[in-house]
């Protein structure tokens, strides 16, 4: 794949979404669905929704950090509380999975507190059966982006896609036995964080995120309408 050249950025996660639909169009057919990583894959995951006229929800994962430098992720955990972790940088860091106890602990809680605020009692949707589609706004190194695809893998889809704008090659490469597709519209070779490749890479609130994605269970509401109204309001 070639390379996005760095005076072409997207405009934002929205264009990315756009841009990441037509890609993902042919690979989805059996009663298919969106999952997106909050916060930053739900504006791509809500265009790629609403173009292609499939529901949206969120698949919830928080990054488990070094105790001290929680920046530096040697694991994640996804929002059926497995946690992924990643044994050669704890080798290499000379910790445990032990040592992470709090950590995990205290990133249970967020998690909590976020699937609360995001689906407000709604039931997680089942993915069983289905062509399910994962989407981040990149993948970096793909610790949480592993973590969300075993978590659905283990709901038995009928296919299970990951789905980005960026990502680093060697992140895809390892995170290809994960998933039964991976489409990126890009895989740079100076690839270096996510963010340098959007012209725009507001940080979204949690509120942005539950607009998105739309109160289906209260308001008798599409996901895809949802985004397209949370789109007109914004952009």
């Amino acid at each position: 794949m070639n390379p996005l050249p760095v005076s072409l950025p997207f405009t934002d996660r929205a264009e990315a979404g756009r841009r990441l639909a037509e890609r993902v169009r042919p690979h989805v057919a059996e009663d298919p669905l969106v999952l997106a990583l909050p916060r930053g894959g739900v504006p791509v995951g809500a265009e790629l929704s609403r173009l292609l006229r499939i529901p949206l929800d969120v698949v919830v994962v928080r990054k488990i950090g070094v105790p001290g430098h929680a920046e530096l992720g040697v694991g994640a955990m996804a929002e059926d509380g497995h946690v992924c972790y990643d044994d050669r940088a704890l080798a290499r860091l000379r910790l445990t999975r032990a040592d992470l106890a709090a950590t995990v602990e205290a990133e249970r809680a967020e998690l909590a507190r976020r699937l609360q605020t995001y689906r407000r009692g709604r039931a997680a949707p089942d993915p069983r059966g289905r062509d399910v589609v994962v989407v981040d706004d990149g993948v970096a190194t793909g610790g949480t982006a592993r973590a969300a695809l075993r978590m659905v893998r283990r709901q038995h889809p009928r296919r299970l896609l990951l789905a980005v704008p960026v990502a680093a090659e060697a992140a895809l490469d390892a995170l290809a036995p994960d998933a039964d597709r991976v489409v990126a519209l890009t895989v740079p070779d100076n690839f270096r964080a996510v963010g340098e490749w959007y012209r725009d890479f507001e940080q979204l609130s949690d509120d942005q995120v539950t607009a998105l994605i739309g109160d289906r269970g209260a308001a008798g509401q599409d996901a895809g309408e949802a985004a397209a109204q949370w789109f007109d309001r914004h952009l």
